[in-house]
């Protein structure tokens, strides 16, 4: 289900979809993170794939959220909490995050939610962002290697989107 006033209100948009594409089956369990989330297609596949994790779908858009509850609930995924940011306790530390983030929020306040969100990440978790190559990829992921301080690497291309593998270690 999907509505006006969202992203991408009548389909998966074109860099989720390289998301989903591109990024390797999530952790069985644990918490996850989708940043953003919008109507809910990238939290509702991680909540699909991993029906023993728990899944925060956060977004500042009460009406994305009031979908991906509706989604969540006509899919049978009752592990799915759809909720502002600031309704996500503070002691959550995620096994994976993955993101379409709101790049056209401006790269201060990208980089802001990024300095909230990254840190909350496991050692050994991993996040995952889609982001155009047009809109800033490139400086993005040396912005999160040189000013965040986690190794990143681009894990894959397509259709003028980078798909960004972010953690603190990230296995060779």
């Amino acid at each position: 289900m999907t509505a006006g006033g969202v992203f991408s209100p009548d389909h998966v948009d074109s860099g989720t979809a390289v998301l989903l594409a591109n990024t390797p089956p999530p952790p069985a369990g644990g918490h996850l993170l989708d940043i953003g989330s919008g109507w809910g297609p990238i939290s509702l596949s991680l909540a699909m794939a991993s029906p023993h994790a728990t899944i925060w779908a956060v977004d500042v858009n009460e009406r994305a959220l009031d979908l991906v509850r509706r989604n969540a609930e006509s899919l049978g995924l009752p592990h799915v909490n759809a909720v502002r940011p600031e309704d996500v306790p503070d002691d959550i530390v995620f096994r994976s995050i993955r993101s379409n983030p709101p790049i056209r929020v401006g790269k201060d306040a990208l980089h802001d939610l990024l300095r909230r969100w990254l840190p909350s990440l496991s050692p050994d978790g991993e996040a995952w962002l889609v982001v155009g190559r047009n809109l800033g990829a490139d400086p993005l992921q040396h912005w999160l290697a040189d000013k965040m301080g986690v190794a990143v690497e681009r894990a894959a291309s397509a259709k003028g989107f980078r798909v960004l593998r972010a953690g603190l270690l990230l296995p060779t």
